[in-house]
């Protein structure tokens, strides 16, 4: 009784080819792409920081944030002032929320959204800046 036998280059091509595709597959379904906007995101609320911190008062303190953060009185009187200056600095497509120890300006953050986050020490207490896209 005689067996019929592949021969072997057929063998090896169906085992290149499913090695191949293989290949191909995995870099076409493999990977998830990265999160590219969490570090922008961060870098728009670092730049936002850096510029509030060094911005001038409007109306007494050494910066804008040191006066928004000195009182209540100085929160609420900056408050508009503050959010148009965010609304400045950041691009059309990025919402904003500033936190001071007496009170927030800006969007509530929504939750499931990728966000940038700093965070500027003053005398009078920490200021929390958070953006996402819109």
């Amino acid at each position: 009784m005689s067996r019929a036998q592949l021969p072997l280059s057929l063998v090896e091509v169906a085992l290149g080819t499913v090695l191949i595709l293989s290949v191909a597959l995995g870099f076409a379904l493999g990977t998830p792409a990265p999160d590219r906007q969490g570090p922008q995101l961060d870098a728009y609320a670092s730049d936002t920081a850096a510029i509030l911190a060094t911005d001038p008062p409007r109306h007494g303190g050494a910066t804008r944030l040191q006066e928004v953060v000195s009182s209540p009185t100085a929160f609420d009187r900056e408050r508009s002032a503050l959010s148009n200056r965010v609304t400045r600095i950041l691009p059309d497509n990025v919402l904003f929320r500033v936190e001071t120890p007496h009170g927030a300006v800006g969007t509530p953050t929504p939750q499931g959204v990728s966000t940038g986050t700093a965070t500027v020490p003053t005398g009078h207490g920490s200021v929390r800046i958070t953006v996402w896209y819109a």
